[in-house]
């Protein structure tokens, strides 16, 4: 895996005129462009997920499942009964290399038919898959009585370490997953294993690759998140940054907007939903304006007219 280049010279935003995604007077739609499903690490299957958007109020969601668009299908076909708009999606998560700690790369538009997408993504969860495998020896070689076979049935689709901490939970070794976290799975833990590193450039590609639209999932508390990581990113291809994100105060979205405004980048948000109990904004509990459908419709707009540049992934551990 090759490094990206270091950002020796400043960034120069594209010049276009920049329009704050800001509420307006007018009622807007009811958006939520971060949800999750049993095809990933959610609590919900597809057409269920649909349904209590539909009950939510919502009018229109993402399906961003980590490594898989399994659960588009049935989501979409849930939102056309339910009068529910439901974009593709996918989020990816990669090991940043300007700094310590993690990026999320969420892809909007993708074309879920395409082969070379569903290949990297197959890579993807074999890996995820593999690393789950192994937490499960450490853990019982500590004498911790889960089985894998029962994570495998937890995680009804792409299997990863929340499925794990699901299985600690269920087993009486954890309170709720962010204890088994906490306790078992993160670095130090008893039961951690490292997870394939996959940088943000990488995960841009595959997107690109599909014709989708990468953004950056919750970004605020990424380090050096403007001096080296959004240049980056940028250069490479990045079209948007999640600014309107579960729990962020006035001040941390007013900050990203800001970011979003200096790098040319369209100002998403949502919920991060993935059922009760694992994150504390519900469903279409994070306001986000109509204006950036519209901008990330016409990016995909933009992209299908023009040459994907195709990428095959490698994995490095």
């Amino acid at each position: 895996m090759s490094e990206p280049d270091a950002c020796d010279e400043p960034f120069v935003a594209p010049q276009h005129d920049m329009q704050r995604d800001e509420p307006t007077e007018a009622p807007p739609r009811r958006i939520d462009l971060h949800t999750h499903s049993t095809a990933s690490d959610g609590l919900y299957a597809p057409a269920e997920l649909v349904r209590l958007a539909h009950e939510a109020g919502l009018d229109l969601i993402a399906l961003t499942d980590h490594d898989t668009t399994d659960g588009l299908p049935e989501a979409q076909a849930a939102g056309a009964r339910l009068s529910v708009t439901v974009l593709p999606g996918i989020e990816i998560n990669t090991t940043l290399v300007e700094t310590p700690g993690e990026a999320h790369i969420l892809g909007y538009f993708v074309d879920r038919a395409d082969a070379g997408l569903q290949a990297n993504l197959k890579l993807l969860r074999d890996a995820r898959e593999q690393r789950g495998e192994r937490m499960v020896e450490k853990l019982r070689a500590h004498g911790v009585n889960i089985t894998w076979a029962r994570v495998r049935e937890l995680g009804q689709g792409a299997v990863g370490r929340p499925h794990v901490a699901r299985a600690l939970v269920e087993a009486g070794y954890a309170t709720s997953v962010a204890d088994a976290f906490d306790r078992y799975l993160s670095p130090g833990g008893p039961g951690f294993v490292p997870r394939y590193r996959l940088a943000p450039l990488e995960a841009i590609r595959i997107i690109r690759a599909a014709r989708g639209v990468p953004t950056l999932a919750h970004p605020a508390y990424i380090s050096l998140l403007e001096e080296r990581v959004l240049p980056t990113l940028v250069k490479a291809g990045l079209s948007g940054l999640e600014c309107y994100y579960g729990q962020y105060d006035d001040a941390t979205v007013t900050r990203l907007l800001t970011l979003a405004d200096r790098f040319g980048l369209i100002a998403t948000g949502g919920s991060d939903y993935h059922g009760p109990n694992i994150h504390p904004t519900p469903l279409g509990g994070r306001y986000v304006p109509p204006i950036a459908v519209e901008r990330l419709h016409a990016a995909a707009d933009t992209a299908r007219a023009t040459r994907a540049e195709p990428f095959t992934l490698t994995l490095q551990r």
